[in-house]
């Protein structure tokens, strides 16, 4: 996987996080459909996270193949 498409679905990742912060009702966070929202909002921040690790390693990765 190279760094254009990590960029990609990070960017699909935030944009499904936004989408679900409008789908939150903030007077009862945990009720209804509210709930699903919010699990939806921590797997796309999962998925953030481990892109991001997965671009730190990649980084590592090369500099460990130039020396």
């Amino acid at each position: 996987m190279n760094k254009t498409l990590s960029i990609i679905l990070i960017v699909l990742a935030l944009a499904l996080i936004a989408y679900n912060v409008t789908l939150v009702d903030f007077d009862n966070p945990f009720q209804g459909d509210s709930t699903i929202a919010l699990i939806g909002i921590l797997a796309s921040l999962c998925a953030v996270v481990l892109l991001l690790i997965f671009i730190t390693s990649k980084k590592i990765e090369k500099k460990l193949k130039e020396d």
